[in-house]
């Protein structure tokens, strides 16, 4: 076990030999790493211990940290990092992401079993290795670099599915909204008219007041009818006979 004060003397080692090459190579790999995979990031296999995350971004974020790289992108490779570390300690999100991993294991094990269907000669091997060549088989560069780039393609898909529901969520949150703005606006013109009704109340019940005094009002210019008379001896129409007492 090597104590802090010789892995801070390791380090102090390490960097001493780094070139600034090498410096901004690590700049350029953290940038093109597949930006949902903080392992990636971190250049860790993906059952590294979280002191393993630890350390490993402790050396990385040295490597390229800004006021020692010269490189442009030397303050993104750095956040990019930073932000790895966080998913990683954060217990929730590594449980996300390694339950991805073992489903990404999983589909390259039952795809490696309808192989082992067709090639008799491993299965039997299988068998009486009792799993060891299966082991060593899975430990291999090839199916490590299989897993990771499953690993892209289940966390993609993942993604755009997160993305999909996010988007739905807000179409029905706008929606949501709008009815709502519309609902209040049809109570604000309701409750301004009936202010406006009530506010007249008085000049109608003035004007049915007097309508019902005087009768219907003469329009100004409005012409009345001629009042008919039962005698008029200068008048040559024809007059209604007057009735006697």
């Amino acid at each position: 076990m090597t104590t802090e004060l010789e892995e801070e003397q390791l380090l102090k080692s390490f960097f001493a030999e780094v070139s600034e090459v090498e410096r901004e190579n690590e700049v350029v790999r953290i940038l093109s790493c597949f930006k949902l995979n903080p392992f990636e990031h971190l250049n860790l296999p993906f059952d590294s211990s979280l002191d393993d995350v630890k350390k490993q971004y402790r050396k990385l974020s040295l490597l390229v940290h800004p006021d020692k790289c010269k490189h442009p992108q030397a303050k993104d490779a750095f956040g990019a990092l930073a932000k790895a570390q966080q998913l990683l300690l954060d217990p929730q999100e590594r449980e996300y992401i390694l339950s991805q991993v073992n489903n990404a294991r999983e589909e390259l094990r039952i795809k490696r079993k309808k192989e082992l269907r067709k090639d008799s000669a491993s299965k039997i091997k299988s068998l009486v290795d009792e799993g060891k060549f299966e082991h060593q088989y899975e430990q291999s560069k090839e199916v490590q670099q299989q897993l990771k780039l499953k690993v892209r393609e289940i966390l993609t898909e993942q993604e755009w599915r997160r993305r999909k529901m996010q988007m739905r969520i807000s179409e029905e949150e706008g929606r949501l909204k709008k009815d709502e703005e519309e609902t209040k606006e049809m109570w604000k013109r309701k409750r301004e008219h009936e202010e406006q009704w009530e506010g007249t109340r008085e000049q109608r019940v003035s004007s049915w007041r007097d309508f019902m005094k005087g009768g219907k009002k003469v329009k100004k210019g409005e012409l009345r009818p001629p009042k008919l008379k039962t005698e008029d001896p200068n008048k040559s129409y024809v007059q209604r006979p007057v009735k006697r007492g």
